[in-house]
């Protein structure tokens, strides 16, 4: 058994195979030591908790859900980024089965704070995205927004909304995206 691993990187990619064929359950760090072909201890070198291992794995996973095709993307319309997130999470649940409504239960119950706080890094990350958009669309009407209804709000549904219809497994997110054509252009 070979006792040195090249990188973090090689045990984060044989984590995310590990995941796409087995699901996020399978991770710990003797099944991604046998899957490395290394020692456990190597495997500690790098993570030194399983929670340690299952957050870079779930980061990493996430990175690849949202950067398959490696190429940049901006968009124009609000509409249009939600689609692609929506598209992008569709795509991410059918290469990593369950990761998707499982990661977040992954962790043991001393380690569920870390996995929350995973969870949210990375919804906030796609938030803070959305808004970004939202707030450089030259479409969206001037009075689509004030006090009582602010973006970060409508962000807030919007981003509710759609997790409820990828968990719910629905493929079409058109009426959500008529929904919201009609409320902010």
């Amino acid at each position: 058994m070979n006792t040195i691993v090249t990188s973090r990187e090689a045990i984060l990619t044989e984590s995310r195979k590990l995941v796409m064929e087995k699901g996020i359950s399978a991770i710990n760090m003797r099944t991604v030591a046998a899957a490395c072909h290394v020692a456990v201890g190597s495997i500690y070198n790098y993570f030194p908790s399983k929670a340690d291992l299952i957050s870079a794995a779930v980061e990493d996973v996430w990175k690849d859900i949202f950067h398959m095709s490696g190429e940049p993307v901006e968009f124009q319309h609000f509409t249009d980024c939600l689609a692609w997130m929506f598209e992008r999470i569709q795509k991410g649940c059918a290469k990593y089965p369950g990761f998707f409504t499982l990661h977040s239960v992954s962790f043991t119950a001393d380690d569920k704070a870390q996995g929350r706080q995973m969870m949210d890094l990375y919804f906030g990350h796609m938030k803070q995205s959305l808004l970004h958009v939202l707030k450089h669309d030259s479409s969206v009407r001037k009075d689509a927004f004030h006090s009582s209804f602010t973006q970060e709000q409508f962000i807030d549904m919007t981003f509710t909304l759609t997790i409820s219809m990828l968990l719910k497994n629905q493929k079409d997110c058109g009426p959500l995206l008529e929904m919201i054509g009609r409320c902010i252009y």
